[in-house]
């Protein structure tokens, strides 16, 4: 027998917004760091109206370019960079994280910032990078639209578009697969 398609009540969202975030979810680092900068944007429809209720997840490197590798990354304490965290979107579409510039992960490879979108309507979340401005950054098709801009403040600015002309690249990784035992 096959399964039965997904119905409207399966999606993701919105419920999420009310039971995932938590307190200071969005400070990978306390905004009085020493280096610390904003990656913030707005989240928007097909229609280019913004959404209020999404969800964004993002994982990063540290400045040196080292993925983190920490248990407990749901304390917010100001000792320990976790290189993730959690942040919904206001009822404009806002969102924004305080943290630290990634280095590159790979050596001549743009650092970038992997991000995970959780919306209304959505069977699973999205995944998509946003790229810091540098050499390198937006080299390729697939990268040219996924680089943040740096504003006047020096920190970055990543809109994620759902749909539309203007859609975010999103991307797709193979499942690992099952277990034969």
């Amino acid at each position: 027998m096959s399964p039965l398609p997904p119905t409207p009540g399966q999606t993701i969202g919105p419920f999420y917004g009310f039971a995932l975030p938590y307190p200071r979810g969005h400070e990978l680092v306390p905004p009085a760091h020493p280096a610390a900068i904003r990656l913030h944007g707005t989240v928007f429809d097909g229609a280019g109206v913004p959404v209020p209720d999404a969800l964004l997840e993002i994982r990063q490197a540290g400045a040196d370019g080292v993925v983190p590798a920490v248990e407990g990354s749901l304390r917010r304490d100001g000792t320990r960079f976790t290189g993730w965290g959690r942040a919904a979107t206001d009822p404009g579409g806002r969102y924004s994280f305080t943290t630290v510039e990634p280095g590159p992960t790979t050596p001549g490879r743009p650092p970038f910032f992997a991000v995970a979108v959780f919306a209304r309507g959505l069977l699973d979340r999205l995944f998509t990078r946003a790229y810091v401005p540098g050499p390198g950054a937006g080299d390729d098709p697939l990268t040219a639209g996924l680089v943040a801009e740096r504003d006047a403040h020096g920190d970055l600015r990543f809109d994620i578009h759902l749909q539309g002309p203007r859609q975010t690249t999103f991307l797709t990784f193979a499942r690992p697969a099952a277990d034969p035992a």
